[in-house]
């Protein structure tokens, strides 16, 4: 597997990803990404498999930020990043067909190492129940269910990992 940074290039891939994650309602836009890719497409991890045809199999991308708390307008206003801020909040996709392989988990590992580099003081997350032991492996912290998200008319947990 390689791991890099992403370029707007990588979009019609990212897209194709997100589509397989997460249903319609929670799902980012080809739109958002390619906003997103504009503002920070350094805080986009990916992982390609080198032996299907370099096919795009998981990504983290992290939107760095000093407000405590992630809203639905971080979502949906990529310009809202500012790389001067202390802290990145993750966002971790895996197709289907190659999870359960630690790709996801080495992506994490990489991006919360490469935010420890740049001086972040943590990082956070929003995330359902059934993942709120996965990001635990890592040193992520519950603080219970947001009332700051309501994407997709899902039941967000924030969890956050501070350096």
């Amino acid at each position: 597997m390689i791991i890099r940074t992403a370029t707007i290039d990588d979009l019609p891939q990212i897209a194709a990803v997100e589509s397989e994650c997460f249903p319609p309602a929670e799902a980012a836009t080809k739109e958002e990404f390619a906003d997103r890719l504009i503002h920070y497409a350094n805080h986009f991890w990916l992982m390609f498999d080198e032996q299907n045809d370099n096919k795009l199999v998981a990504f983290v991308d992290g939107f760095v930020t000093n407000e405590p708390d992630l809203t639905d307008e971080m979502y949906e206003k990529a310009s809202m990043h500012d790389e001067r801020c202390l802290a990145d909040d993750f966002r971790v996709n895996t197709i289907p067909s190659y999870r359960r392989r630690g790709l996801a988990g080495e992506l994490l590992e990489r991006a919360i190492e490469d935010a420890r580099k740049q001086g972040r003081k943590g990082s956070g997350t929003d995330l359902q129940d059934a993942l709120i032991h996965y990001y635990a492996k890592f040193g992520f912290q519950n603080e219970g269910v947001t009332d700051k998200s309501v994407h997709g008319d899902a039941v967000w947990n924030q969890m956050r990992l501070t350096f």
